[in-house]
């Protein structure tokens, strides 16, 4: 019996000094981790609108959203981060609009854990650069097997099919609730 009370002191000890210093990693690490994604935030928006030279956060959106600018302080367009269901877990995407929001600018994925070799090539530039220009009203569209016809379609990638749907899909809806935003008479 004595040696049983001693084991629980014992683990209890080590679990509240071991709870404690994660405790103390934790308050050290999360202001690394939070200035680490705002520098990635930054990064995306300069790579989603190449001609920017500056942004602000629209607070008035109620979500996310940065208004970009060039060097004379000329709106460009948007950028806005998005997420959604991919087909292993959550994708993070920075999305480039321009200001009349009937094309894309650019598109960047900021995080994702779709299956590497294959849904991980939604990152590749040959995937992304289908976005630039693209036309995005009315809703993007993907094929598969075939090239794109039209202004707002995109080809899937081959043997990663939802992962490049799923992108489309976050697309659209970052799109439709950044248009229903601007469409109810918020200032943007």
């Amino acid at each position: 019996m004595k040696l049983i009370v001693q084991m629980l002191a014992t683990l209890t000890v080590i679990g509240i000094i071991s709870g404690g210093l994660l405790a103390q990693i934790d308050n050290w690490a999360q202001p690394k981790i939070a200035g680490h994604a705002k520098k990635e935030t930054e990064k995306a928006i300069f790579i989603v609108q190449p001609d920017a030279n500056s942004y602000e956060s629209v607070e008035t959106a109620g979500f996310e959203l940065y208004k970009v600018f060039d060097e004379n302080k000329k709106s460009l367009g948007y950028a806005m981060p998005h997420n959604g269901n991919g087909f292993q877990g959550n994708v993070k995407i920075m999305i480039g609009v321009a200001g009349d929001m009937n094309s894309l600018i650019g598109l960047e994925i900021l995080e994702q854990v779709e299956t590497p070799g294959l849904g991980t090539k939604v990152c590749e530039p040959f995937f992304k650069d289908q976005f630039k220009g693209l036309a995005c009203d009315p809703r993007i569209e993907w094929v598969k097997g075939a090239e794109p016809s039209k202004p707002n379609e995109i080809q899937a990638i081959t043997g990663a099919t939802i992962s490049s749907k799923a992108v489309v899909a976050i697309i659209n809806d970052g799109l439709n609730k950044l248009k229903s935003v601007k469409e109810g008479g918020a200032e943007l």
